[in-house]
């Protein structure tokens, strides 16, 4: 197999769209399709399927990526290694959440890039622990952030705690609830409860609490944004549980309210996590060095 036909494999696993990756290619669709078609001829297995009008990995498919993605690297390391660069290069897949994309890894990323400019680094946002978990194990993801409790990690993956999250109840100064010195789990069943999607960990840890507490909150907003999540508790039209580093600058500055609840103690942390099997290239051990380090855990 050549280099030429893994590239074009990568990119039309990571896309799913023969035409879009011809496009990124720069070349012709029939190209694309001739050589994805001389791979699945040598590895004697098909590597993709339509299911309507939709293209979709098979499950060799998913396989065969993880050692596309190894080969591709090792070819551009060894370039590398034999014109005397030894600087990292290449495309990083990170995963992570709106909250860790605006208030954890902007200062990873500006030093990261100051120092490795020729590292190509994609975001793909992440909701959902298990879907994360999955996009982890087929490929599709080289590295993720995650804020949920620290637990037994799928034998599969390790991940690397980077800091304790506090979480922390939050609501408009003027919530008829704002001055009270401390509330009560009870307190929050007839209120407006404003939630991020349903998987999201915090909001389990909130409906694991109620659940064990026999509470019934039947009065729920679901949004995807935690931003537009805050700006409703703004306007008063209800209450979150959202992490402190989140509303920690709208609290300080009075917009928003701190409600005290001692109920809520289970601790969610930032962690970095990645396949245990991924190959560990260049460019992905620099930032997780950095990272590391960032969190002062170097």
């Amino acid at each position: 197999m050549e280099i030429k036909q893994l590239i074009t494999f990568k990119t039309a696993a990571e896309n799913l769209n023969f035409t879009y990756t011809a496009k990124i290619l720069n070349f012709a669709q029939s190209s694309v399709t001739a050589q994805i078609k001389a791979l699945e001829n040598e590895l004697e297995t098909p590597l993709f399927e339509r299911l309507g009008k939709r293209l979709v990995l098979t499950e060799q498919g998913k396989e065969f990526k993880i050692y596309a993605d190894k080969m591709i690297q090792l070819t551009n390391e060894a370039k590398n290694a034999i014109s005397g660069v030894e600087e990292p290069a290449g495309t990083l897949i990170i995963g992570a959440s709106e909250s860790q994309c605006t208030y954890r890894l902007p200062p990873i990323l500006k030093e990261f890039k100051e120092q490795f400019p020729k590292v190509k680094i994609i975001f793909k946002p992440i909701y959902l622990q298990e879907q994360t978990k999955a996009q982890l194990l087929d490929g599709t993801l080289d590295i993720a952030f995650t804020m949920e409790p620290i637990q037994h990690q799928d034998s599969n993956l390790k991940a690397q705690s980077l800091v304790e999250e506090k979480l922390t109840i939050v609501a408009s100064p003027q919530h008829h609830l704002a001055n009270k010195p401390e509330i009560h789990l009870e307190d929050l069943e007839h209120e407006t409860l404003l939630l991020t999607e349903s998987g999201c960990s915090y909001r389990v840890i909130l409906e694991n609490l109620f659940r064990q507490s026999g509470i019934c909150a039947s009065n729920k907003f679901e949004f995807v944004s935690v931003e537009a999540i805050k700006q409703c508790i703004i306007l008063d039209l209800g209450i979150a549980v959202l992490p402190e580093m989140v509303v920690k600058a709208e609290i300080e500055k009075g917009i928003l309210k701190e409600l005290v609840c001692h109920q809520v103690t289970t601790p969610v942390h930032t962690q970095m996590v990645w396949h245990k099997d991924k190959y560990m290239s260049l460019a992905l051990q620099s930032f997780i060095q950095l990272t590391c380090k960032t969190f002062g855990l170097n």
